[in-house]
């Protein structure tokens, strides 16, 4: 039975829950659950705290889990990334006092405080900076005017609460962190299932399907605007100057897509959405 490890609470909880109930697997109904097995797709599911998810999956204690990369990369765990779930982004950033900083390497010998220290000592090593990193557990922004650290380390989202600290960021963005599938080395094999599930769920998400009638004279132009996935869907209608054509088109592009063929000569335009999806 394979074992997986899913977020108890926080930002990737409630997105990592509803990617498995869209996918077709039993979830926890209480938040108070922190186990669920699911006989039926011979699979267990581990509710944890998102911090030592990779951890656990790094060591071989489950299979595979829901983590972020920033949390995978802090852990220095052995888990393997195997797919990139698009969801949970978060970018991390150094920020200082005011006129303080004006790039990375002014960091040389100072106190950076953060939630992350792993991840940032890694990131500053790779840069060939030596800093003094100070461990929080949160609200890092505190860190500077307390005494603590000469600068933070942490998620910038508007860097709204950074200014109200009187910080501002400076250098290069330290990571782009987006939720992670991951499983335990050596694995991989054991998560195709689930990865294919979770893949579905992604392009279900992210596509629509389009039909519409268009003139056969028009197909090339058509299929321009159209591409689909590898190719759209071609068929004959009763009338030889027409066809029926099909594709998968990017969610976003949904009504520049209808006006661009509408304009071309294309009619009956219509948009499906999509429920599930093996790509």
């Amino acid at each position: 039975m394979l074992k997986v490890a899913v977020p108890n609470k926080g930002i990737l909880s409630e997105t990592a829950l509803l990617m498995l109930k869209e996918a077709g697997y039993a979830i926890r109904r209480d938040p108070k659950d922190l186990h669920v097995i699911d006989s039926k797709h011979d699979i267990e599911f581990f509710y944890l705290r998102p911090r030592d998810i990779a951890t656990y999956v790094g060591e071989g204690s489950l299979d595979a889990g829901f983590t972020g990369l920033d949390l995978l990369l802090d852990s220095r765990s052995k888990a393997v990334a195997v797919a990139d779930l698009r969801f949970g982004e978060s970018t991390f950033r150094f920020a200082g006092p005011v006129g303080k900083f004006k790039s990375v390497t002014d960091l040389q010998g100072l106190r950076v405080a953060t939630a992350y220290p792993n991840l940032v000592t890694d990131y500053l090593g790779k840069q060939g900076i030596t800093a003094t990193v100070v461990q929080l557990d949160g609200a890092v922004e505190s860190a500077v005017k307390l005494g603590v650290a000469d600068a933070v380390a942490d998620v910038v989202s508007t860097g709204s609460t950074l200014r109200l600290a009187g910080l501002e960021i400076f250098g290069p963005e330290i990571l782009h962190s987006t939720a992670q599938l991951i499983c335990a080395p050596g694995k991989q094999n054991l998560t195709d299932t689930l990865l294919r599930r979770m893949q579905g769920v992604i392009v279900a998400r992210e596509y629509v399907i389009f039909d519409y009638d268009c003139p056969a004279e028009l197909v090339e132009q058509a299929s321009a605007v159209t591409p689909g996935i590898e190719s759209p869907t071609i068929s004959p209608l009763r009338d030889e100057n027409w066809v029926a054509i099909r594709a998968l088109v990017k969610s976003g592009d949904i009504n520049a897509k209808m006006d661009e063929l509408y304009a071309l000569g294309a009619r009956a335009i219509l948009v499906s959405a999509i429920h599930a999806a093996r790509i």
